[in-house]
């Protein structure tokens, strides 16, 4: 723990803001490094001499900041400066390699696709429509029960057998995750996550004043006896995304799946399942909502898949509660989700063009998979032949990830580092998130991917590994 002591001559304001300017701006001047633990609550008002509430809403004001991060049974943390309150954007503009983002997971969407066709012939339906004006209305907050019932079957793609009364009809897989996150939580409540995860959950903590515990995990996915361990800080979710994991790409196997069901249910644990990329996949174990049918909560959207534009995702909730506080959160996060976009969305589940995308975007996957692997080589791990969009790419000795980032984005090509994606104050592990579908053309892709291998073969630059 550092031995901090904040200088508040000068300012002005209430305490608790005078006290979290006063490290923002120690962050900001390099005197209090990233990682660094803050002294207690109780420490701090007794050095300052203030009351430990002012401290507590110092800390708070802080947090809310994105200065610093809580974890339960290890204190206070000064965050990383990587660590995202706002979702990037993409660095590439149509038709320009200057820059090449391969650092955004966007679906991989192959020449001629057929989305856009598709949309037209379902826009020229909806104009023929003699209820087209109701999608104009009012929805009931978890969508309507045609939508719903699109929901259940989009849900069983996936291996999961869903009545539509326990669908909610969201505004894509981030406002899925918010609902499914505020009715299970309150702000301070901590939920467990995989120790490398979704730089969207940690958004999405911040904001709802969650502590996020991360848990060990290896090339399956997350370790059971982790799991167990971690259920020792009370709490009571764990978020996680069995299928091609972001950012690692891991695929946890049906036997990891019963032994993490296992000690969820032997601790009460709520289980929020994201399966964002899991259709992917030509085989897959079975959910692991459904080994867990009391506790389960499951998330299938459309972005990754379909396509972004459309902003739909379903979550399914347990078969047992009441989804009318479902509602009431959905409601407050975003009123309602859009009808016409989830009308489209239920016609496609409908009549097949769902299907036929998830086909194409798999093709495409697989092809840029194995272009990867023509130019990168022997310089990617062995990570199975499961298609998927991002690759972990871990890096040789000496290099860093922010290191390998920043000189990797001097030579053209955007990614992103370990650091995005690492939980708490641990040590970030050297290792970079490769996305394989920004670019729009494969040949823009293979540029990038040679830049990576030039970057990496040329190592890092005089003082490139030093902070």
């Amino acid at each position: 723990m550092t031995i901090w002591t904040p200088n508040l001559r000068g300012r002005e304001g209430p305490l608790y803001r005078i006290l979290a300017d006063a490290l923002g701006a120690d962050i900001e001047e390099g005197r209090l490094a990233a990682g660094t633990r803050l002294p207690t609550h109780r420490e701090l008002a007794e050095k300052v001499g203030v009351t430990v509430g002012t401290v507590t809403r110092a800390y708070a004001e802080a947090e809310r900041r994105g200065l610093i991060g809580g974890e339960v049974g290890r204190g206070t943390f000064v965050r990383h400066r990587d660590t995202p309150r706002q979702f990037p954007q993409p660095t590439q503009d149509a038709g320009d390699d200057t820059l090449i983002d391969l650092g955004l997971n966007w679906p991989a969407t192959p020449s001629g696709d057929p989305a856009g066709a598709a949309l037209k012939k379902s826009l020229e339906a909806l104009h023929r429509s003699t209820h087209l004006s109701e999608l104009l209305d009012y929805q009931p907050h978890a969508g309507n029960t045609a939508h719903r019932e699109a929901g259940a079957e989009w849900m069983s793609r996936f291996g999961l057998d869903v009545e539509p009364s326990r669908i909610m009809v969201c505004s894509g897989g981030q406002h899925a995750m918010e609902v499914a996150l505020s009715t299970l939580t309150r702000p301070g409540d901590t939920v467990l996550c995989e120790s490398l995860t979704y730089p969207g959950l940690k958004v999405l903590a911040s904001r709802l004043h969650l502590r996020l515990h991360g848990v060990a995990m290896d090339e399956q996915g997350l370790l059971p006896d982790a799991l167990e361990t971690a259920c020792r800080t009370g709490a009571k979710v764990l978020f996680c995304l069995p299928n091609l994991q972001n950012p690692t790409g891991a695929v946890m196997p049906e036997e990891r799946r019963r032994r993490i069901a296992t000690v969820a249910r032997r601790h009460g644990l709520a289980v929020v399942e994201d399966d964002a990329y899991g259709l992917l996949l030509d085989k897959r174990p079975p959910p692991l909502c459904t080994l867990l049918p009391e506790s389960g909560w499951f998330i299938a959207g459309v972005s990754k898949l379909l396509a972004p534009g459309l902003r739909i995702g379903y979550l399914a909730a347990p078969a047992g509660p009441s989804t009318e506080r479902l509602a009431e959160e959905a409601a407050l996060a975003a009123r309602m989700t859009p009808a016409l976009t989830a009308d489209i969305t239920a016609r496609w589940v409908r009549d097949g063009t769902a299907d036929e995308l998830v086909v194409r975007r798999r093709r495409e996957a697989h092809e840029r998979l194995e272009l990867a692997r023509d130019v990168l080589g022997d310089l990617l791990p062995r990570q199975g032949r499961a298609t998927t969009y991002h690759l972990w790419l871990k890096l040789p000795s000496p290099w860093r990830a922010e290191a390998f980032t920043s000189q990797a984005r001097r030579r053209g090509v955007v990614v992103m580092p370990a650091e995005l994606f690492t939980v708490g104050p641990a040590t970030a592990p050297a290792a970079v998130r490769v996305c394989l579908g920004t670019p729009r053309t494969r040949a823009s892709l293979e540029k990038g991917l040679h830049r990576l291998r030039e970057t990496l073969e040329g190592g890092p630059e005089p003082l490139a590994s030093i902070v």
